[in-house]
């Protein structure tokens, strides 16, 4: 038998309570785990490593699930100044009493406190304010006189960095800039197994004129036959 037939063979042939002490571990679906396993040639650690790479994966694969479980949290930053009331939505009651999904709810919360970002996600920006604001940067002096596809590249950049500055899920971490609230979330959702979002929330402050109040989108209904 060659090198490479037994090699295969061996990652072939992982035992199942293997998979399944590594879904239990992770989270992580039946499949992605077994794969993982083969990579990673039966070491469960190395295999856990694998997919916490793939969080990003992992959480495109539960986006569609329905999310009508979670909780309510509050942070209050600043003294007592600044407030905020947070809705963060998972798939089961189990998962939201967790230790996980209670520290990403602070985290979210603290979050918001320290930015005040003004949309849940891109969804929810008005297209009339989008409209204004590259209408605001095509008039600016250093965009004039440049070629079309250079002034569409500008602009993407332009919007991207709007995008960042007011929108939750596209905003770096404060306590990890190296990913977004989007990718943060992703992370808990590799681990917990479950689909995970921002429903909505609100920020207050003391002595200001109004306050941040922001939510997404109703998910459409599904058509009838």
């Amino acid at each position: 038998m060659s090198t490479d037939t037994a090699v295969k063979e061996e990652t072939v042939k992982i035992d199942a309570k293997l998979v399944k002490e590594l879904r239990e571990k992770s989270g992580a679906p039946m499949g992605d785990c077994l794969k993982a396993l083969q990579e990673a040639k039966g070491d469960m650690e190395n295999a856990f490593v694998v997919l916490r790479k793939r969080g990003m994966a992992s959480a495109a694969k539960k986006a569609s699930r329905t999310t009508n479980e979670g909780a309510v949290g509050t942070y209050i930053h600043a003294g007592g100044k600044i407030g905020v009331l947070i809705e963060l939505n998972c798939e089961s009651d189990f998962v939201a009493r967790t230790e996980d999904f209670q520290e990403l709810l602070r985290d979210i919360a603290m979050h918001i406190a320290a930015t005040d970002p003004r949309f849940v996600g891109r969804e929810e920006v008005p297209q009339a304010e989008l409209d204004r604001e590259r209408e605001v940067f095509l008039a600016q002096p250093a965009m004039k006189g440049k070629p079309e596809a250079v002034v569409a590249k500008i602009l993407d950049g332009k919007m991207s960095k709007f995008y960042e500055e007011f929108c939750l899920l596209d905003q770096p971490f404060i306590k990890e800039a190296s990913q977004t609230i989007q990718q943060l979330i992703a992370t808990k959702v590799a681990k917990l197994g479950e689909n995970i979002s921002v429903r909505r929330f609100a920020r207050f402050k003391v002595g200001a004129a109004d306050w941040t109040v922001a939510q997404t989108k109703p998910a459409a209904e599904e058509p009838t036959a």
